[in-house]
């Protein structure tokens, strides 16, 4: 008995590098070349969508946060401080927006190309930076019994951000394999951020005991330990 061992052509993969490249056939002559056009406009808007969302939610969004956080510390940056804040969050959502939009575009124009888990984050950046700017509307006063409300919400919104921003983020690197010095430099400004954070906690801890301590040797009648004289 012979056995024949038959390799029958099969369809490509419809999903994923197997459709991001592009070319012509002419069935006449045999002859094929490559449509580098359309290919290179839509690497240029994969580069532009990394760049605004790198920008805003990976860079302008941490650092809105620590503006908040360290500044009001200080009662010569009040209310400086609060007007920075918003500018530069507000600043990042409006980018942001623009980078969430060219996502969905190019997901869009990229049928059988499907990277679940960057979008679905990207979805829920947008939905939680739209609640956090229209509760900047809903803020109450500052002597409001529901304030301390409000800012717990605040707060743990905005860190939700800011994390989920930064795993994205990388997701992206991912799926964009760039040059890894562009990797490398936004763990370098993540590292320099963070840094940042740890030394102006410690200072700012610093004031506020130091604060407390001027308070309660103000309180004492003649500054000794209460004992009147």
């Amino acid at each position: 008995m012979v056995h024949l061992n038959l390799i029958l052509p099969r369809q490509h993969d419809t999903s994923g590098p197997n459709i991001q490249s592009m070319g012509t056939l002419n069935l006449l002559s045999g002859q094929s070349s490559s449509t580098t056009g359309e290919g290179n406009s839509k690497l240029r808007k994969r580069n532009i969508h990394g760049v605004l969302n790198a920008v805003s939610w990976g860079v302008m969004m941490p650092l809105g946060a620590l503006i908040a956080r360290y500044l009001k510390v200080f009662k010569s940056a009040d209310p400086a401080w609060f007007y920075l804040h918003v500018a530069c969050q507000s600043s990042a959502y409006i980018i942001g927006v623009a980078g969430w939009a060219t996502g969905l575009k190019l997901g869009s124009d990229s049928p059988g190309i499907h990277y679940y888990t960057h979008r679905n984050i990207g979805i829920t950046l947008f939905c939680l930076g739209t609640l956090q700017v229209f509760a900047l509307f809903l803020r109450p006063n500052k002597d409001h019994k529901y304030r301390f409300f409000w800012n717990i919400y605040h707060h743990l919104v905005g860190y939700m951000v800011i994390l989920l921003s930064i795993i994205n983020i990388f997701k992206g690197f991912g799926i964009l394999q760039p040059d890894k010095k562009w990797k490398n430099g936004y763990i370098g400004i993540i590292l320099t951020l963070a840094v940042n954070a740890v030394l102006l906690e410690a200072y700012t801890w610093y004031i506020v005991i130091k604060r407390k301590n001027s308070a309660s040797l103000e309180k004492m009648p003649n500054g000794m330990n209460g004992a009147r004289i």
